[in-house]
């Protein structure tokens, strides 16, 4: 069978080869109706820019790909993104805590997931590209870097569903890292967030007599999301009141971030304790808490989920569910690995287990304990 060419494409959409070409490389400048209908031709026909084009064309390519959409979505102020500063003489000698990049709009456990991610391909004998897309529609560098990759594994937190990942599933194997929705023949790989809800949930009814607990954290990924779910089924199950389960569902680059927590505080209406959705959320919450001057955890207990190692750091120490974030790269790279750049006919999940750390911010001093 020939392979489809954007002549092809460009013919069957009542476009020029220069839209379709743009519809892939610069999708800002062509309108959205014509690149909708640019990439509904071109999963119809199975086309494949021509950057994937080249790469099959040579054979294997002895590369393995990352790509993360949430890396550099938002420019916080403070985090030195706001300006593009070309050349570094500009930065300043010395920088205050004021200008210091906030801890809570990173997602920190990414750089732990590259690390397992590299680790196996250097084991395996394999290179590694990594990318972060600018815009959660950035057609260009998602295709360019699948067309240098026989792998990509993505971190999609909050990907719009606009981009060509059904096409790109055609003709590279994907892994979908954190992604609940199985909608593309694709590798699915997330943590166990209902086993690690249920673990908290049970420590803080078992170990602390608590029958009074909210969840806070922004539903901006389907782990965060899993995680609420399945701590309004916990509590159902341990017999508690679930009608109340969400105090605040805000996130950090949100302008109305924390206003439920803080309205909670202000009223003195906070419950024994707030069940966070990442580690991170869990950061800002202890600090909202010690500038209204409600102590962790002697006042409320706070947990977090993900045990990133700014946890261990902090004082006190958070209490978190540790998802094996080395291992998910790694994971993730031997899937891809398993293909030999062949894609997934259907979709296929792996679901890795989690564990309790149990430290001071829920009034325990051990530091490794799981439940």
């Amino acid at each position: 069978m020939a392979r489809v060419t954007v002549y092809d494409v460009a013919e069957k959409a009542g476009v020029s080869t220069a839209t379709v070409s743009f519809a892939f490389r610069h999708p800002d400048k062509v309108k959205d109706d014509t690149k909708a209908k640019v990439l509904r031709v071109a999963d119809e026909l199975g086309y494949v820019p021509s950057g994937n084009a080249r790469s099959l064309a040579k054979g294997r390519t002895g590369t393995l790909g990352m790509y993360a959409f949430d890396m550099l979505l938002e420019k916080p102020q403070g985090s030195g993104l706001e300006e593009d500063r070309s050349d570094v003489s500009s930065m300043p000698a010395s920088m205050s805590d004021d200008d210091e990049p906030d801890v809570l709009t990173y997602p920190l456990y990414v750089d732990e997931v590259l690390r397992g991610f590299e680790l196996e391909c250097w084991k395996s004998g394999k290179g590694m590209l990594m990318g972060a897309a600018l815009a959660r529609d950035d057609h260009k560098s998602v295709t360019d870097i699948a067309g240098r990759v026989d792998g990509l594994a993505l971190m999609p937190s909050g990907y719009n569903n606009r981009l060509p990942l059904a096409m790109l599933a055609k003709t590279v194997p994907l892994v979908m890292v954190g992604v609940s929705d199985e909608n593309l023949p694709a590798a699915y790989l997330q943590c166990d967030n209902t086993s690690g809800m249920r673990q908290i949930v049970d420590h803080l009814v078992d170990v602390h007599h608590v029958d009074e607990m909210a969840f806070v954290g922004g539903f901006d990924s389907d782990d965060v999301v899993a995680r609420y779910v399945a701590f309004r089924k916990c509590l159902e199950e341990r017999g508690l009141d679930s009608s109340d389960a969400l105090l605040d569902d805000s996130f950090a680059t949100s302008d109305e971030y924390m206003v439920g927590l803080c309205e909670a505080i202000g009223s003195g209406r906070l419950p024994q304790a707030l069940v966070c959705g990442t580690d991170q959320t869990a950061f800002g919450v202890i600090r909202l808490l010690e500038e209204a001057g409600v102590r962790v955890p002697d006042d409320v207990i706070v947990t977090g989920f993900d045990g990133i190692l700014a946890g261990r750091l902090m004082e006190p120490q958070l209490t978190t569910v540790r998802q094996p974030m080395e291992d998910m790269g790694r994971e993730a790279a031997r899937m891809l690995l398993s293909r030999n750049g062949e894609p997934w006919e259907k979709a296929e999940r792996r679901v890795l287990p989690v564990r309790l750390i149990v430290r001071g911010s829920c009034g325990c001093n051990q530091k490794n304990l799981s439940a």
